[in-house]
């Protein structure tokens, strides 16, 4: 009879919870294990107790702010909780590791890519200075890394999001540390990068027989990499069990309506042919990005010019959404930012309502924009975090002269529009949800009564019940206003749900352009087919709750 593996992350009946005279509970005896060569993922929304229990397993809680106050976390037998801190930094890296969900927050922006690498080697290895550099090379080779060379001598922000979140595996990997701990490693990536981490991801874990605990709020990426599942909400673990059962069999309500929320990549029917007045109409825009130093100037050397964005041209019709799709680095983000006029576009036409936008300055770029709004990726970056909510949604209306005793008024209304109570205007940014704050973003840009709203990764930060909340509102939004809405997007789930046409880019060019049951459901390009193969979970059907490609039972 084979005996049983010891498992190498043992986590059983964990409490912990804030400090302070009036602690509140935020893990409430949750138990699970992770075994060498499995990956286990932690799935729930925001605020579920996830991202608590990989630092409590890493032993980087803030203690003076919370702390265990039960249980065991066992690694390799071993308990974290009562270890010491030495103990603790000593098995950071050599024994357990974690990537984390931004690679820019966790690097030095200041350092070579190289020398960060070394830190893992210098603090756990004796090495001399030349083994250090052939190991980093070894590392970068490992997780596909192009020329490690040029990586080695390279800044973070002279690397795409994809290269960067390699290096954190490279260096949570670097020791063959027993456990590898991946906290939405995936999320801010394109559907192609996120494959490629992925694979790579369950390749490492198989050549080392590591254990991987990867939490993410993305279950077409539980489908694709997990062995099992534990679903949390609210501290607790719902159920666990393997993917497929799991997936084919939920026990809780909680964990069907985490599926339910799951968006289809099939578009629904279109209503009609309903073909409002062309609002938008961009023609042959182009961006050229100029990258050079004054020094290389002074000696003839000429810039390297990058063009974003290239002869880009498509329509935008009143109260109907226009979907922008694509790779990191294809432009989508710069497309937008022109029509903005946060960036000065280097050639082409930007028409709003028959007028040019493209070259206007002063006065006449000010009331353009108050038709144009924005919504950005995350309401952290653009909502001020030192002033109340109301001083926030106030800030454009009074920019355009209105009186602040209707601009209070207003606010009160556009905060029940997006769902928030009114009574939460003089609250802080960190006193709301990621939802409420997304919603909060909504509601500023509604209040400058605009004709186009532009959303940038309006929802990819956010986990899929919340997301389905916040889609379901722009486009209930739109539907009423009758507005034009610009939707920037990775996720060909998203754009399949809210988008009436698709635009897909790539290297700054339109590949193709047309209604969305068309292009997602009947791809003409090779690489809009090979976007919608490489989004996540597209080998199981989660209506069904089956693998695609068997018949439903009538």
């Amino acid at each position: 009879m084979k005996a049983a593996l010891t498992p190498a992350l043992s986590v059983r009946n964990l409490h912990v919870a804030t400090t302070g005279t009036n602690p509140t509970e935020i893990l409430k005896g949750i138990s699970f294990d992770v075994n060498p060569g499995e990956i286990v993922c932690l799935v729930g929304e925001s605020g579920s107790g996830k991202s608590v229990t990989s630092l409590v397993a890493m032993d980087l809680l803030p203690k003076q702010e919370i702390r265990p106050t039960g249980g065991a976390v066992l690694l390799n037998g071993e308990d974290i909780l009562t270890a010491t801190p030495a103990r603790t930094k000593a098995l950071r890296g050599a024994e357990m590791a974690m990537v984390f969900q931004e690679p820019m927050t966790a690097l030095n922006p200041v350092l070579r890519i190289g020398l960060q690498m070394e830190e893992v080697f210098l603090a756990h290895r004796k090495m001399t200075g030349p083994d250090r550099r052939q190991a980093v090379f070894e590392a970068f080779e490992a997780v596909q890394l192009p020329n490690p060379p040029r990586i080695y001598d390279s800044f973070p922000h002279q690397l795409s999001g994809g290269q960067r979140q390699r290096v954190m595996i490279a260096m949570a990997l670097a020791l063959k540390p027993r456990l590898l701990i991946a906290d939405e490693p995936t999320t801010a990536l394109d559907v192609t990068t996120q494959k490629q981490i992925l694979t790579l991801i369950r390749q490492l874990q198989e050549e080392n027989g590591t254990a991987v605990l990867f939490i993410t709020h993305d279950m077409g990426v539980v489908v694709d990499i997990a062995d099992r599942v534990c679903v949390m909400r609210n501290g607790e673990v719902m159920e666990t069990g393997p993917v497929h059962e799991l997936l084919a069999a939920p026990k809780t309500d909680y964990t069907r309506s985490l599926l339910a929320a799951i968006p289809s990549l099939t578009p629904p029917e279109p209503a009609g042919e309903e073909r409002g007045d062309i609002v938008l109409e961009v023609s042959a825009l182009s961006k050229e990005f100029r990258l050079g130093n004054p020094l290389a100037r002074l000696i003839g050397k000429p810039d390297h010019v990058v063009k974003a964005v290239d002869e880009v041209s498509f329509c935008l019709r009143r109260g109907r959404t226009l979907g922008i799709v694509g790779e990191s680095g294809s432009g989508k983000s710069t497309v937008a930012r022109c029509v903005m006029r946060l960036e000065d576009p280097s050639s082409g036409a930007i028409l709003l309502d028959g007028h040019d936008i493209s070259t206007v300055q002063g006065g006449a770029l000010m009331r353009a924009r108050k038709r144009l709004q924005m919504v950005f990726q995350d309401p952290n970056r653009s909502l001020n975090p030192r002033i109340p909510i109301l001083e926030s949604l106030s800030e454009g209306p009074m920019n355009y002269g209105e009186d602040r005793t209707s601009i209070h008024a207003r606010a009160a209304e556009v905060m029940e529009i997006v769902g928030l109570d009114p009574t939460g205007l003089l609250r802080y940014p960190h006193q709301f949800s990621g939802g409420q704050r997304q919603r909060i973003a909504i509601a500023r840009a509604l209040l400058m009564e605009p004709e186009i709203i532009v959303a940038d990764e309006a929802v990819s930060a956010l986990d899929v019940s919340v997301q389905a909340q916040v889609l379901d509102l722009l486009d209930q939004i739109r539907r009423e206003r009758n507005l034009s809405m610009l939707f920037i997007t990775h996720d060909l789930r998203v754009a399949a749900q809210i988008c009436d046409e698709v635009m897909v880019m790539r290297n700054g060019r339109v590949v193709e352009m047309g209604p969305a049951s068309e292009v997602l459901a009947n791809p003409k390009h090779p690489y809009t087919a090979a976007l919608i193969d490489a989004a996540p979970g597209r080998s199981w059907d989660f209506v069904a709750g089956q693998p695609v490609g068997i018949p439903v039972p009538s």
